[in-house]
């Protein structure tokens, strides 16, 4: 029996994965009717124009879209990083908030955007980090000190001493790579003092 062009991409698609309406264009011939028929019996999920999840179906329903999987697919790139200013918290600072904000540092997207069933903030800049570092943590926490709920005075004398415990080149290195302007001034002064 011969399989329809429905079933052959059908077949291409991988539970878990995000798929752009341009990942589908090599396997369909008709690919928005093909779109329609997939999210109407539930093979796909579309997140957001242009983006659809193949859920993964577990015994007690469907997993969500991997964040990162969903972040790659809606960027075209793995150049980025998600945090959250919960992240701070691991720093010992006595940062005590929670937050409900994921963020993505990038090099090519500005601006909050829904992702699925989330609301994604996106932030340009130049530098990305691969992965989160207790350093760019601690820089990343002196950028955005105007933006917590926290004693900033209080933080600010926490993070002098938190610098002091940290290997000074990688300290240096972060602060210069991913410091905006002012809190690249903080840290001069910070470190000045504890040499």
């Amino acid at each position: 029996m011969r399989t329809s062009a429905l079933d052959h991409l059908k077949q291409r698609l991988r539970p878990g994965r995000v798929y752009r309406r341009a990942d589908l264009l090599p396997w369909s011939h008709s690919v928005d009717r093909h779109l329609k028929e997939l999210t109407g019996d539930g093979t796909l999920q579309k997140l957001r124009n242009g983006l659809y999840y193949s859920p993964r179906k577990f015994e007690f329903g469907e997993a969500p879209a991997d964040e990162h999987e969903l972040v790659k697919a809606f960027l075209k790139t793995d150049r980025f990083v998600v945090t959250s200013p919960n992240a701070y918290n691991q720093l010992g600072l006595g940062t005590t908030q929670l937050y409900n904000k994921r963020v993505v540092y990038n090099q090519k997207r500005h601006g909050t955007f829904p992702l699925g069933n989330r609301m994604v903030t996106f932030e340009r800049r130049m530098n990305v980090p691969r992965q989160l570092s207790p350093e760019f943590l601690l820089v990343d926490l002196v950028n955005e000190l105007g933006e917590l709920a926290e004693d900033r005075d209080a933080v600010l004398s926490r993070v002098r001493e938190k610098a002091k415990e940290m290997d000074p080149k990688k300290l240096s290195r972060a602060v210069s790579l991913y410091g905006k302007y002012s809190t690249q001034k903080k840290f001069q002064e910070m470190l000045q003092h504890a040499a």
